[in-house]
């Protein structure tokens, strides 16, 4: 039922993808292609993901590239539960943001998320992970990252029928301890939601949208970026490899960050069994 109502939906976000046929079983590259659309899918997989946005800081006049590695590693914990380690490492610079005129290059504060879910999907088709998130405080630089250790609950659920992949994954977390000396900052709390849906081709072509939206309970404030993205899985240096390229438009910009428009480019590297 659930894939009858929202086939139009990929229709109008991909007509070119919805005018081809699903992938075939015999097709490894578009299932391959089709496991990275699952986050909880047993594939190791190290993305390497670019994002440029503009629009942040005084004035709305700074800018920000961030390159996250986003290493995805599944560890078989029992002959039903897999164990999915996600870990997202920034690297920032960003200019303008934290003061006209002022510049930051380093790390970010590190999320890490772990998964516990059944290797088997539920009876009626649908995939979940549920587990803790963790922030840690790996910023090289007091104006990139937040100097607080947190840590809440991490969930994702999703389908995937006929090429169609739909879902959610959501995250909240709350500050658990700071960083010496920087006791005075005020506690975080934050949400993060990302609900998403794509479309692979027979060809391992792969067409997405999700919106990364954040919400910040103490500054009652909200970020809510819509990423359009395309993808495609092909060979490089004998492995698989998936090149991706996007756009992304902010529907709702927090006090001072990003604003309009911004850009995406992702290469994964993909490890199968």
């Amino acid at each position: 039922m659930w894939r009858r109502l929202l086939y139009p939906f990929a229709i109008l976000l991909f007509p070119a993808a919805a005018l081809g046929q699903s992938a075939s079983a015999g097709n490894d590259a578009a299932d391959l292609a089709q496991k990275l659309s699952n986050p909880v899918a047993s594939l190791i997989s190290v993305p390497f993901q670019f994002n440029y946005d503009q629009g942040l800081g005084p004035g709305q006049n700074g800018h920000r590239l961030t390159m996250n590695l986003q290493p995805v590693v599944p560890v078989s914990i029992s002959d039903d539960w897999n164990m999915i380690s996600r870990t997202i490492l920034p690297v920032d610079r960003q200019v303008g943001v934290s003061g006209r005129g002022e510049d930051q290059f380093g790390l970010g504060d590190t999320t890490q998320s772990l998964f516990f879910s059944p290797k088997a999907p539920t009876a009626g088709g649908t995939i979940w992970g549920i587990g803790p998130a963790f922030l840690l405080p790996t910023a090289t630089d007091d104006k990139i990252g937040s100097k607080k250790w947190g840590a809440g609950p991490t969930a994702v659920v999703l389908r995937q029928s006929h090429g169609i992949t739909y879902g959610f994954l959501a995250n909240q977390i709350w500050s658990v301890a700071s960083v010496g000396g920087y006791r005075d900052r005020p506690p975080l709390s934050s949400l993060f939601l990302q609900p998403f849906i794509s479309y692979t081709t027979p060809s391992a072509w792969t067409y997405g949208a999700n919106l990364e939206s954040t919400y910040d309970w103490h500054a009652r404030q909200a970020s809510v970026p819509i990423n359009l993205t395309v993808a495609k899985l092909t060979k490089g240096a004998g492995m698989p490899i998936s090149l991706t390229g996007g756009v992304r438009y902010w529907l709702h910009g927090a006090d001072a960050g990003p604003h309009g428009w911004g850009f995406r480019a992702v290469v994964t590297l993909l490890f199968p069994k």
